[in-house]
């Protein structure tokens, strides 16, 4: 039986860790498309010592901002960010999940503020992290899907 493998990454980011089937949502997150220019490795359904199974993502010369992370800890609250430089993790980190989710979800309530061409960003509460759910700071809604509501 032959054996692939994925080659190291010279820069860039590795998402370890990602909760099983979740891997496009994370792609979806951070702009990962048909039109991208660098080098983009998605594994799915891997063997994991620690969870059984999950997702990876390795994506080439791309670091991800703040508001990524955070978005990624609201689907993926138990993956790990690897930076890589010149071959080797530069910094290595779990995603943490805020306290509160400002300007990263939708409100499903088309009554709310946030949906009335008002300037006003969402902001929610993290109610439950497993399973992540998210209640309105201004209309009290509560989000369950939130993979779905992510802006």
């Amino acid at each position: 039986m032959k054996e692939f493998r994925v080659t190291p990454i010279r820069n860039g980011t590795v998402i370890d860790h990602i909760d099983c089937g979740q891997a496009l949502k994370v792609l979806r997150i951070i702009g990962i498309n048909d039109s991208v220019q660098y080098t983009v490795s998605v594994l799915l359904h891997v063997p994991s010592k620690k969870d059984g199974w999950k997702d990876i993502i390795k994506v080439e010369d791309r670091e991800l901002d703040a508001k990524e992370v955070d978005k990624i800890s609201l689907i993926a609250p138990h993956a790990t960010i690897n930076i890589i430089r010149d071959f080797n993790v530069a910094e290595k980190f779990t995603v943490k999940m805020p306290e509160v989710a400002k300007g990263i979800v939708k409100c499903g309530n088309p009554n709310c503020i946030t949906n009335m061409n008002e300037p006003v960003e969402t902001e929610f509460v993290i109610e439950s992290k497993d399973p992540t759910v998210l209640r309105c700071l201004y209309c009290d809604r509560i989000q369950e899907n939130v993979a779905d509501r992510l802006v």
